[in-house]
């Protein structure tokens, strides 16, 4: 299954599929055209994921067989991580899951996330498979994280629990299993109505390094 969207009253659920939830060029697709409705539909939106993944990222295996294509892949999956973060509607990632290397900056590119408490690492594996950040990528994460917890996070390859990510300042909340969604929707209701034009710009302005970087 790929991405689908689904609606809670005026909040956007948006499930990153029902498997690793990697980032095909098909996926990416789909998930820029759900993008667009939520744009002009929703007033907030959540995605998640279903079992045990929120998103295990980079699609390495089309990267490996198309790597004549990887910087226009890459930009891709950059300009992703530019959408969310300037979003002109409240964001939230319910993390379910793993979510490892580019799934979780996606995640770490909305306004918040709540993460399940007893399962599932929070991740960026960069540095044990040889794979540096881009400029973007390293930007969008310590634009988001204490200075520290970037070193920790980006130098050392720790796999962050729920308790670990929220005492680390990846993640907001935690929650049960059942709850993770249930706690994502009820943290976004009350912030949301805002104008979108006002917010989106706003976004843009206090991410414009950021957003350079990554485009």
């Amino acid at each position: 299954m790929t991405a689908n969207l689904h609606y809670q009253d005026k909040i956007a659920v948006l499930t990153l599929g029902d498997d690793e939830n990697r980032f095909s060029p098909d996926w990416l697709d789909a998930v820029n055209a759900h993008l667009d409705t939520v744009e002009r539909d929703a007033h907030g939106l959540v995605t998640t994921g279903s079992g045990k993944f929120y998103s295990n990222g980079l699609d390495l295996e089309w990267l490996m067989a198309n790597g004549d294509r990887a910087e226009w892949y890459v930009s891709r999956v950059q300009e992703l991580f530019a959408r969310i973060l300037t979003f002109p509607l409240p964001t939230i990632a319910a993390v379910n899951g793993h979510a490892f290397g580019a799934g979780a900056m996606v995640a770490i590119a909305h306004d918040y996330r709540v993460m399940r408490a007893d399962r599932g690492y929070y991740c960026f594996p960069e540095v044990d498979i040889n794979i540096p950040f881009t400029p973007g990528m390293a930007a969008l994460i310590q634009a988001k994280l204490s200075p520290q917890a970037a070193v920790t996070a980006m130098t050392t390859g720790r796999r962050f629990s729920g308790p670990d990510a929220l005492a680390a300042g990846l993640v907001d909340a935690t929650a049960s299993e059942p709850e993770v969604l249930t706690t994502a929707v009820e943290r976004l209701s009350p912030i949301i109505g805002k104008n979108p034009g006002t917010l989106g710009a706003i976004k843009s302005t206090m991410y414009s390094a950021v957003t350079a970087a990554l485009r």
